[in-house]
């Protein structure tokens, strides 16, 4: 990582360190020409958040690890954004779940997916994780898509039940639901067509998201599903959460 010049006594730190985090990730090819817009977004929504995880989205957190770890064949999406953001984080969660990664991007070029793969291997090494990586040489197609995005791999996407897709696009997260898909996306938009399309959706910032179900997966040894988790009332909530925290500021 290049020199970053924030000290940690700035109150926005850990902000303006992800946003370092995408700026490399840019130099590298990493991104899309669209990322720096969708996290600019999500940044947005997490200052009307308060930047901090809430009651509501740990409790659909816990419910998301629920359904990964008592999934036959969960998987665990990445495009070029989740991959500078929280890369580690994810493929310790993937290495505790014993589930592949697949890198699965809205705009695929030869060019991003290697930049992506030499990222997450470089990941792989430093921290010695058995993680198997998918989605370079996909095999298969995603129903009801159309272009390079539709691509995927039969042993990851296609064969999954259970699917963490963090900052998806809506219509893919809406063919993958069609697909019966369990589909857990985090979003700090809740608003958002993926938010609103998903069968879980984590209101929350993907790095806070990842350690959090890291510590899930490390101090709990019964994960359940809730079954009477409805995605629609912790929308809801997150809604009410920021209309509250204005109207009383």
């Amino acid at each position: 990582m290049t020199d970053f010049a924030a000290d940690k006594s700035h109150p926005r730190y850990e902000s303006l360190l992800k946003r370092h985090y995408l700026e490399n990730a840019a130099k590298k090819g990493m991104l899309a020409d669209s990322a720096m817009i969708a996290h600019g977004r999500g940044e947005a929504f997490d200052y009307l958040l308060g930047e901090q995880t809430t009651d509501f989205a740990l409790q659909s957190t816990k419910n998301a690890v629920g359904h990964l770890a008592n999934a036959k064949r969960p998987v665990i999406c990445l495009n070029g954004n989740t991959t500078a953001l929280a890369g580690y984080e994810l493929m310790k969660v993937a290495e505790i779940l014993n589930c592949p990664i697949e890198v699965n991007i809205f705009y695929r070029t030869e060019q991003r997916i290697n930049v992506i793969f030499e990222h997450l291997n470089e990941i792989k090494d430093k921290h010695s994780l058995n993680v198997e990586l998918l989605g370079e040489t996909p095999d298969s197609l995603i129903p009801g898509l159309k272009g390079p995005r539709a691509k995927c791999c039969k042993k990851g996407i296609i064969d999954s039940d259970v699917i963490l897709v963090p900052l998806e696009d809506g219509d893919r997260c809406e063919a993958l639901v069609a697909m019966g898909k369990t589909v857990i996306v985090v979003d700090l938009n809740p608003l958002s067509r993926s938010a609103q399309m998903a069968s879980i959706t984590i209101v929350d910032e993907i790095t806070r998201v990842a350690n959090n179900m890291i510590k899930l997966l490390e101090t709990n040894n019964e994960l359940e599903i809730d079954i009477e988790f409805d995605n629609s009332l912790y929308l809801k909530e997150s809604l009410e959460f920021i209309a509250r925290k204005f109207s009383n500021s």
